[in-house]
C-alpha cells in the first residue's frame, strides 16, 4: 500500500482528510494523489434554464481555483510527494474516474452539513470499485498511526477483506484488539485472524463480548471509548447493494457516529 487518494473539495470535511491522508502517506512512505473536484450543481425546477447552471458553476470552478492555490501552498511545506488533478462533475462518477491505481481512498463520514452527501459517498466507492476507504471525522485533526487499533471481527467476507488491506495500517499500531460480538453468527472464527496477522508479525488481542440483546454498533462504539482506539477496522456494505438502497445496520451508524478514523472495505 503506497499510493493514497484523497478527496480535495472546499466543504466542511477538507481539513480532516487533508490531515489523515498526510499522516497515512508519511506512515507508508508513499505518495498522496489529491483529486480537486468542482461539483456539478442539481436543480429543481426551471432555475438551469435561466442561466443558473452556468452561474453556480462558475461560482463553484472559482472557489476549487482559489482551493487549490491555497491547499498546494501548503503542501509545498509537507514532506510528502504529491500530484494534483482537477475535475468537474458530478462527485460520485468524477472520482471514481479518478482513483486508477490508487491503493485507499481517503473520504469522510456523515459531514454535519448536508452537502456534500458523504455516507452516499463513501457507499458508492466502496462498493463499485472495491477500493478500501479511510473515512474520517469532520473533527479529526490527524491520523494516529502508532496508536491502538480496533478490529471489529464478524467473520464476513467483508470483514477479510478490510483486516487484510489494514494490514499495512496494523503493523505500525500499538496494540491491535479484534473484537468479536459473539451473537451466534460468526462465520469465520476470530483464532483464524489472530493468525493470519501473526504471520504478518502483528500481535493482538481477543477481546469477546456477549451481545446480549445489545446492538453491535452499540457494543463497538463502547469499546472505541474503553479502549481509547484511534481508529477502527471493520468490513463495511456487507451485501452488495446500489446507492439507490438504504444503508442499514452497523456499516449506517458507524458512518453516522464512528469518534475515530473508519477503514472499511468491501
Amino acid at each position: 500500500m503506497k499510493n493514497v487518494l484523497v478527496l480535495m473539495h472546499d466543504d466542511d470535511g477538507q481539513e480532516a482528510r487533508f490531515q489523515a491522508a498526510l499522516d497515512l502517506t508519511r506512515m507508508l512512505d508513499g505518495h498522496l494523489s489529491c483529486v480537486d473536484i468542482s461539483i456539478l450543481p442539481l436543480f429543481v425546477g426551471d432555475y438551469a434554464e435561466v442561466g443558473g447552471a452556468a452561474l453556480l458553476m462558475d461560482q463553484e470552478e472559482k472557489r476549487e481555483t482559489a482551493n487549490r492555490t491555497h491547499m498546494e501552498q501548503r503542501l509545498r511545506t509537507e514532506d510528502v510527494p504529491y500530484t494534483w488533478l482537477d475535475k468537474t462533475g458530478f462527485l460520485g462518477p468524477s472520482l471514481r474516474d479518478s482513483i486508477g491505481m490508487a491503493d485507499i481512498v481517503v473520504l469522510n463520514r456523515e459531514l454535519d452539513s448536508a452537502y456534500p452527501d458523504m455516507i452516499k459517498l463513501v457507499g458508492e466507492v466502496a462498493v463499485k470499485t472495491e477500493k478500501p476507504i479511510l473515512a474520517v471525522p469532520a473533527s479529526a485533526k490527524r491520523l494516529h498511526v502508532t496508536g491502538p487499533a480496533l478490529v471489529a471481527w464478524d467473520g464476513s467476507p467483508a470483514c477479510e477483506a478490510a483486516l487484510r488491506a489494514a494490514v499495512p495500517l496494523l503493523a505500525h499500531a500499538g496494540s491491535v484488539t479484534l473484537l468479536v460480538i459473539d451473537d451466534g453468527s460468526l462465520r469465520l472464527p476470530v483464532t483464524e485472524a489472530a493468525e493470519y496477522l501473526s504471520r504478518h508479525g502483528i500481535k493482538s488481542v481477543v477481546r469477546q463480548i456477549d451481545a446480549n440483546g445489545d446492538l453491535p454498533s452499540s457494543i463497538i462504539l463502547h469499546t472505541i471509548a474503553a479502549l481509547d482506539a484511534a481508529y477502527l477496522v471493520m468490513g463495511g456494505f456487507g451485501h452488495r447493494r446500489f446507492l439507490e438502497a438504504a444503508f442499514g445496520g452497523v456499516t449506517q451508524r458507524m458512518l453516522e457516529e464512528c469518534p475515530v478514523p473508519l477503514f472499511l472495505a468491501h
